[in-house]
């Protein structure tokens, strides 16, 4: 099955990639590796707000991250041209909004990670950090950046 076919199958459609919000660029390609810059939980509908440990439940929160996962890939589709380009998701860096006692936070990021192996199998699978902060971007609940392999 393609990437496309287990995008498809997982009930997601790429949007257009989103142009940054501040004095940086999306992506930078050096030798076969693709940074992409951190990406929040923005739907077509709008951004996801909110803070863990407060206003959010981890099923919620893991919504969020799944967002960052999907605002991810099309970044790196439109970096790539074709997300088959991929050989290895390398990491993720998760950031998570949270209250200083929340602590389920790997729990969180799970929702942009298990998309990442859902659509890319073995590839998928990746090193990744996961921490809290008190505040994020626009009042984003969650972000995520992400190294990835092509070829």
């Amino acid at each position: 099955m393609s990437v496309y076919e287990r995008l498809t199958h997982a009930g997601v459609r790429l949007p257009d990639a989103r142009p940054p919000v501040a004095n940086y660029v999306p992506w930078v390609m050096s030798g076969n590796l693709l940074f992409v810059s951190g990406q929040v939980s923005i739907t077509p509908d709008g951004l996801i707000k909110g803070r863990l440990g407060d206003d959010m439940t981890i099923e919620q929160g893991q919504a969020a991250a799944r967002w960052c996962a999907i605002n991810l890939l099309a970044q790196m589709h439109a970096a790539l041209g074709d997300l088959e380009r991929i050989t290895r998701v390398v990491k993720l860096g998760g950031f998570v909004s949270a209250t200083k006692d929340f602590v389920e936070i790997p729990k969180v990021v799970n929702g942009c990670s298990d998309l990442m192996v859902q659509v890319f199998g073995d590839k998928g699978r990746h090193a990744r950090s996961a921490v809290a902060c008190p505040v994020l971007p626009l009042g984003a609940a969650v972000e995520v950046d992400a190294v990835v392999e092509f070829r």
